[in-house]
């Protein structure tokens, strides 16, 4: 080989070391950074892609107890709202049903068809009372209230006096009677008309008063009071106390 070859073959094996210098100190480098930076960026995806899942898991749970939140919030609203309502309802029908009765008792209180009574006194004189029907009285519970009334007054010795009313109060603990409106009572050959009659078992006296007027056979009397003893069947006759009504007599021809 001629000197001349041998130069130029060094210089081309010069120029293929500078080339291969070259080659592996700026491509080779960047090479490895652009490995470098795309797996720099796998990673940061890869990052970001599971904060995103993770953030997305989260907010999902998040809503998820927002929502479960809310919803068991809204059912014990609901709830409560029902029970409120349901309370509501419940005290109003109750208030119903209690003036419903209040009315009713207020209207006719513990009524009682055929009412029948009898008593005896000390003395053997025997009361009998029968009305078509009876209710307790509103203001005191042992007196009861009767309509259609008719009475008796039966002695061993005496004539029996007979009462018919429109209306009467008998009263269970003083065993007093207070027959009221169309007043007539019977005895013997007398008979007396009034508004009022009470009798007291007690004294064995019983009053007659308002628009008295007592007729037997051979009179005809009006007076304010008269008073009736039952024991005796004497009458004490008495004129008001007013003095309006003066006792008046009417001699039948």
């Amino acid at each position: 080989m001629s000197s001349k070859s041998a130069i130029q073959l060094i210089i081309l094996i010069i120029i293929f070391i500078i080339l291969g210098g070259v080659y592996l100190k700026y491509f080779s480098k960047e090479k490895i950074i652009v490995d470098q930076t795309l797996q720099q960026t796998e990673k940061e995806i890869n990052i970001n892609s599971q904060n995103n899942n993770k953030n997305k898991d989260e907010s999902e749970s998040a809503n998820s107890t927002n929502n479960d939140k809310s919803k068991k919030e809204k059912n014990i609203k609901n709830n409560k709202t029902d029970l409120e309502e349901t309370s509501v309802i419940k005290a109003e029908k109750k208030n119903k049903e209690l003036n419903t009765y209040k009315k009713k008792d207020n209207e006719i209180p513990n009524i009682v068809k055929d009412v029948e009574y009898l008593t005896t006194d000390k003395n053997g004189n025997k009361y009998k009372i029968l009305a078509t029907s009876g209710r307790t009285n509103q203001d005191n519970k042992n007196i009861l209230d009767l309509d259609n009334v008719s009475g008796e007054i039966t002695s061993n010795q005496r004539s029996t006096i007979y009462i018919v009313s429109d209306f009467a109060e008998y009263n269970s603990s003083t065993l007093g009677s207070k027959f009221y409106k169309n007043v007539v009572i019977n005895y013997e050959d007398k008979q007396i008309t009034c508004e009022n009659f009470d009798i007291n078992m007690d004294t064995n006296i019983a009053i007659a008063y308002n628009n008295v007027v007592v007729t037997d056979p051979k009179s005809t009397m009006k007076a304010g009071k008269i008073a009736l003893n039952i024991e005796t069947k004497e009458i004490d006759i008495n004129p008001d106390r007013s003095g309006k009504s003066k006792v008046q007599i009417n001699t039948k021809q």
